[in-house]
């Protein structure tokens, strides 16, 4: 692999995370992360549709009209995310009930639509799918870290596992509302700090 298919690769999960470094997708990253599992179905059903609608956008890029891009890009999109969001209703029905009305918004998700005008319709496919490889794995680690993090204090679990004695009571307000702008305000400052000693 190349140094440029590596940067591409790399680029989403840490240098150009979407959710820590560019903030972006703000909704999901906000809604779903009460808890470790909703943050990593959120970020695999993303990584998913980005990584589909990015080799679809990369492969008939050349086909679509500048005047009805945008457009055509949001119907490739859909079309990607209504497919996803009924394979989870058939086979996974709770982690469904679980993401709710953030599975169809997914289609605008600011990162996707995003990753396909600034890379997708200028790149090969294969570029496009390294592209999307590492912006949707970049999501998913932050939903997962932030959802981790908002479980373990809220709820004193981890992925549904309680680690907690009876008598110990956690702060509830990491799975309310304000936790999560605590919680990802905390996580920001934490990678901020760590990028700042680089």
């Amino acid at each position: 692999m190349t140094n440029k298919s590596m940067e591409n690769l790399t680029r989403g999960i840490i240098r150009e995370n979407p959710v820590l470094v560019m903030l972006l997708g703000m909704c999901p990253t906000l809604g779903v992360t009460t808890s470790a599992g909703n943050g990593l179905g959120m970020g695999l059903a993303t990584l998913l549709v980005l990584m589909l609608s990015n080799i679809a956008i990369a492969a008939v890029k050349s086909f679509i009209p500048d005047i009805v891009r945008i457009p055509s890009f949001i119907v490739i999109i859909a079309s990607f995310v209504t497919i996803l969001e009924m394979l989870m209703q058939a086979y996974a029905p709770l982690m469904y009930d679980a993401l709710g009305i953030y599975i169809p918004l997914i289609v605008v998700n600011c990162i996707i639509l995003g990753r396909a005008e600034a890379f997708a319709s200028k790149h090969s496919v294969f570029q496009s799918l390294l592209d999307a490889i590492g912006m949707g794995l970049g999501f998913t680690l932050a939903l997962t870290l932030l959802g981790s993090l908002r479980e373990m204090l809220g709820n004193g679990s981890l992925f549904g596992w309680s680690f907690l004695s009876e008598n110990a009571s956690p702060i509830l307000l990491f799975i309310m509302p304000p936790g999560a702008f605590l919680a990802l305000g905390g996580i920001i400052a934490v990678v901020n700090r760590l990028k700042g000693e680089k």
